[in-house]
């Protein structure tokens, strides 16, 4: 045998005896170890995937009230895809950038503008219980134990250079090139949007609603008010559409005191609506008479849009694809 070989064979010999004593020590040393950390380190790193994948990939979230309704009913448990339009760097600080940008009819999730935080240190705490418990555990409640809305889930409706506004509770739109309002029914048909909103408030609520707002404009006023508007206002719920009524008690009010400029310019920007900057945009709830939305907190900056609802994956009967 050449002394080539001779030396192949000898660093063979040595390499394999080399990794027969490392498989043993190993074994040894998993067999001296105890169970109980052996599990420990198991979850901990089952935890750190599912924090990696909740924080930059695709998070569970579970929705707290019915304002998507019937696109996302209350408890119902979802996934968001958080890549797509860029993840927190960490929870609550910074942002990386996306691949995407929301378009319109998506449904996001994005920071709720009239979030009071209790702090940086119980935000981070927060949200990671939430995402290593897959939305099971939220410890961000409200004096009587609900959950507090730190994110909201809406739909996309009003994209930068769109117009909007509101006649009675119903959406009309103007986007960018259009001469004219149109109503959202009209705008879903002519761009072949399939989404569904939900009424609850009739068009002849309206009446009482109006009479409402009359009757505490007039109460600011301390002027006696007309017993067949007060009629009106009794047979109902005047706060039904709590936006139509703050437009309504504006007008009021500025009729009563024209000279007043702040409820003028409070009537001229209730009614005539918003218009929608470069890099905003103005998220709707499906379900619009019950969802506190863009129409109270105003247009949101797309970059504080964390993600994109995907998929329904609880209750297993609703599980499906979100549109």
């Amino acid at each position: 045998m050449s002394d080539f070989l001779l030396k192949v064979q000898r660093f063979s010999e040595h390499w394999l005896t080399a990794r027969k004593r490392r498989k043993l020590a190993k074994k040894e040393k998993q067999s001296k170890k105890n169970p109980v950390l052996d599990w420990i380190e198991a979850f901990l790193w089952a935890a750190c995937v599912v924090l990696l994948i909740n924080q930059y990939l695709f998070q569970a979230y579970q929705i707290p009230s019915g304002s998507m309704m019937n696109t996302l009913l209350i408890k119902d448990r979802i996934f968001v895809n958080k890549i797509i339009f860029g993840p927190e760097l960490l929870p609550g600080i910074g942002k990386l950038p996306g691949f995407d940008k929301p378009e319109r009819a998506e449904v996001i999730i994005f920071e709720n503008p009239a979030y009071l935080s209790k702090g940086p240190v119980f935000d981070v705490v927060q949200r990671i219980l939430y995402m290593l418990t897959l939305s099971l555990v939220d410890i961000d409640k409200d004096q009587y134990g609900n959950p507090r809305a730190h994110f909201l889930i809406k739909r996309a409706i009003g994209m930068p250079g769109d117009r909007l506004r509101f006649d009675d509770g119903e959406l009309e739109i103007q986007p960018q090139g259009f001469s004219n309002f149109i109503h959202e029914s009209e705008f879903k048909k002519l761009g072949g949007y399939t989404y569904n909103t939900r009424r609850l408030i009739q068009k002849s609520d309206y009446r009482i609603i109006k009479a409402s707002a009359v009757k505490d404009a007039y109460d600011m006023a301390k002027i006696p008010l007309p017993t067949n508007i007060a009629q009106i206002a009794e047979q109902g719920d005047g706060g039904m559409d709590a936006y139509a009524k703050m437009m309504y008690r504006s007008r009021t009010l500025y009729s009563i005191y024209p000279y007043d400029r702040k409820y003028g310019s409070d009537y001229q920007r209730l009614s005539i609506g918003w218009y929608i900057p470069s890099e905003y945009l103005f998220p709707l709830g499906d379900n619009r008479d019950d969802s506190k939305d863009a129409r109270y907190f105003g247009p949101v900056r797309q970059k504080k849009v964390l993600g994109k609802a995907m998929f329904k994956y609880w209750p297993l009967q609703r599980m499906g694809v979100i549109r």
